[in-house]
């Protein structure tokens, strides 16, 4: 059969992002890099060929699952514009040589880390309890008792952490199964750590909100500046224009550096909240619950990143506005040019026209005149052979010829104005 070009890779997409099976004691080790274009080929061949004996079981570009040397699990996930790596180590200690030889390794891949975290998962609440109460200072279970955050979810299972870097690096959470195991205990965890990785990478459009907000404060005082200016008819349409143009270019620059950016965070707020959902924190008395942890300041960051986004749309909005009123300005004025150019095109064509009519009549009484001179000095001429008073003849054919002037002249002009009467 004629199979999709796309086809293999939309069903392997199902596929992807599987851990394998997870059962108490384990530890849980996980990066989130965020990793550029150019670095990808360098990436898939560090995954994709394993050093030093490891093995991959399965391999595609968004995609790798195998075991590190020394026997350890891994997966490999490729996300839109981040990887992820994740490490499982059977047992609860944190710093056996195989653990610590993966870590090393993996701190050698290409990208900047965005997020690092140790997991450790115990049986039940007992053998958690335990563990925190044997925990060396600084080690992974050394939890801030101020920042502890711990609550139910998934059902019976419970999380502690306090949420901050320790100073290896990682983030720290005890996990303790109450009875989840296989495929349940795995699919828990792995949204915890979904829920963890989406987190941070929304929080990253924070920063740059924050950093951006004052060129917005920019813009708006020179639009204050420029509004005030266009009231203003001593100031100069050119120049009024040449500023609008470059803080557009400005507004259109800070949009371009971070629209990307806090259109991913709204993207991954909306996966934080499907995996809060999927995992219902169940409160314990005393303690901060994950949910009430993820609300109290991750929902004011997003917000912040909305309300920067909706501000930026208003800013270059309000841009456009003050650009369309001064077109209109322009074309006002010019439109008062042109009616003021043919009002005087009309005062002048009246005044030629007036001109004309003074230059024909002129004209009447300068051809008659000729003309009843030459009559006259014709009929002067024949007054010796016939009897009549040649003044006389003049003074009645005077009238005539001034009437025959005019009227031959204003068919001529007829005919010249009219090219329907000169046909």
């Amino acid at each position: 059969m004629h199979e999709h070009e796309w086809r293999r890779q939309i069903v392997n997409e199902m596929h992807l992002r599987r851990w394998p099976v997870l059962r108490a004691p384990m530890v849980v080790v996980q990066q989130v890099r965020l990793v550029e274009d150019a670095q990808r080929d360098a990436e898939w061949a560090a995954w994709s060929a394993m050093p030093g004996g490891g093995e991959v079981r399965r391999a595609y570009r968004r995609h790798v699952s195998g075991t590190l040397a020394g026997g350890l699990a891994f997966t490999w996930e490729r996300h839109s514009e981040a990887s992820t790596q994740t490490v499982f180590a059977p047992g609860a200690d944190t710093a056996t040589p195989e653990l610590g030889a993966a870590l090393a390794w993996m701190a050698s891949l290409p990208g900047a880390t965005v997020r690092a975290t140790r997991l450790v998962i115990v049986a039940d609440d007992a053998a958690a309890q335990q563990a925190m109460a044997h925990a060396a200072p600084d080690s992974p279970l050394d939890f801030a008792p101020e920042d502890m955050v711990s609550c139910h979810v998934a059902g019976p299972m419970r999380i502690w952490s306090d949420f901050r870097i320790g100073a290896d690096g990682y983030g720290r959470m005890l996990v303790a199964a109450n009875g989840l195991d296989g495929g349940d205990l795995t699919r828990a965890v792995q949204r915890l750590q979904e829920l963890g990785s989406y987190r941070n990478l929304a929080l990253l459009g924070l920063p740059v909100a924050r950093a951006a907000w004052p060129r917005l404060d920019e813009a708006e005082a020179d639009l204050r500046r420029l509004g005030e200016a266009l009231t203003r008819k001593d100031v100069r349409d050119d120049d009024l224009m040449a500023q609008l143009s470059a803080l557009s270019l400005a507004i259109a620059a800070v949009a371009s550096a971070t629209d990307y950016r806090m259109s991913a965070t709204a993207a991954y707020a909306l996966l934080v909240e499907e995996r809060l959902a999927d995992l219902a924190p169940q409160p314990i008395p005393g303690f901060l619950s994950l949910g009430e942890f993820t609300q109290r300041r991750f929902l004011p960051a997003v917000r912040t990143c909305a309300a920067f986004s909706k501000r930026e749309q208003q800013v270059a909005a309000r841009a456009g506005q003050f650009t369309a009123l001064l077109r209109a300005r322009i074309e006002t004025r010019i439109e008062n040019q042109n009616g003021a150019l043919l009002a005087s095109l009309e005062r002048s064509a009246t005044r030629q026209l007036r001109l004309q009519h003074l230059v024909e009549g002129l004209s009447v009484v300068g051809i008659s005149y000729y003309a009843t001179a030459l009559i006259g000095h014709v009929l002067e001429g024949g007054e010796s052979l016939v009897h009549f008073d040649a003044r006389l003849a003049v003074g009645v054919m005077t009238p005539l010829i001034v009437l025959a002037t005019w009227l031959g002249l204003r068919r001529a002009r007829k005919r010249l104005l009219d090219p329907a009467a000169s046909a």
